[in-house]
Parts: C-alpha cells; sequence; structure tokens
C-alpha cells in the first residue's frame, strides 16, 4: 500500500529488511561511477543515486537534479526513472507504480516507486531495475532487459 498522494510518495508496509535494503545500496554504489548522498529531490532521509558524468536524456533524472536518477527510502522503496518501455510491464507485474508527480508536464513519465524488496528474489528484480536506470542515465550499454 502507498499514499499515492504526488508528495509524500511513500510506500505504508513490506519494507525491506535491513540486510535487503543493504544490499540494495551495496549494488548501487558498485556501479561505475555512481555515487551517494542525501537527495536532492526527496526527503534527506533517503539515499541519492547519482552520477559522476551524467550523459543521459532528460527523462533519466529526477528533476531538478541533473545526476540524480533514482533514490533510495528508509523503507527500501525507490524512486527512479526507468527506461520508457519498461513502465508498463513493471506496473502491470506489481513490480512499480507511476509516480504522481510524472504526471506533471515539467517532469518525465519515466518516474516510478519500485516498492521495498523484501527477500534476495525481490532484490534480485530490483537490482536488474536498478541498472536498467543506470545504463539510461549513464549512457552505459547492456543488456537492458528486465524479467519478471
Amino acid at each position: 500500500m502507498t499514499t499515492g498522494r504526488e508528495i509524500p510518495h511513500d510506500q505504508l508496509d513490506q519494507f525491506s529488511p535491513p540486510q535487503v535494503r543493504a544490499a540494495l545500496v551495496g549494488a548501487a554504489e558498485a556501479l561505475p561511477g555512481v555515487f551517494t548522498g542525501p537527495s536532492q529531490v526527496s526527503e534527506p532521509s533517503s539515499l541519492a543515486l547519482r552520477l559522476r558524468r551524467p550523459v543521459g536524456p532528460w527523462e533519466a533524472f529526477l528533476h531538478p537534479s541533473r545526476d540524480e536518477f533514482g533514490h533510495v527510502h528508509r523503507a527500501g522503496f525507490m524512486h527512479l526513472t526507468v527506461p520508457s518501455p519498461l513502465v508498463a510491464p513493471l506496473v502491470e507485474a506489481g513490480w512499480a507504480e507511476p509516480h504522481p508527480i510524472s504526471l506533471r508536464p515539467e517532469w518525465p513519465d519515466t518516474i516510478v516507486m519500485l516498492y521495498a524488496p523484501r527477500d534476495e528474489d525481490e532484490l534480485a528484480v530490483a537490482v536488474a531495475v536498478l541498472r536498467a536506470s543506470f545504463e539510461q542515465a549513464s549512457g552505459v550499454s547492456g543488456e537492458g532487459e528486465w524479467v519478471a
């Protein structure tokens, strides 16, 4: 369950256990050129996923930041941009929901809430989506495939 509101857009239950969230953050920090710190666009307790060399398109970033492609909240859910072709499959499979702010024309429609992974299997999906987001924002070419 989520608030469904634009701000705050929070997940209200089914959070990540601490070790799963830590593994998610570790996977993000292991991506080349990624650094973490306080979010530029979200609550101070969320951990921004930023790029040292952002080269992706406008829709690859959480505005007004020019280098933050996502952030991890304390509960383990993420707000991040994903390639447009992944939005509908993620939502239909029950892994994500569009961020309400993405309905505004000044925000990209690629922003989703990816629900908090609760176990190793869900963590694998979250890391795959995180990697697709990273690839879009960094211009790195990879498989970019998401498997349900």
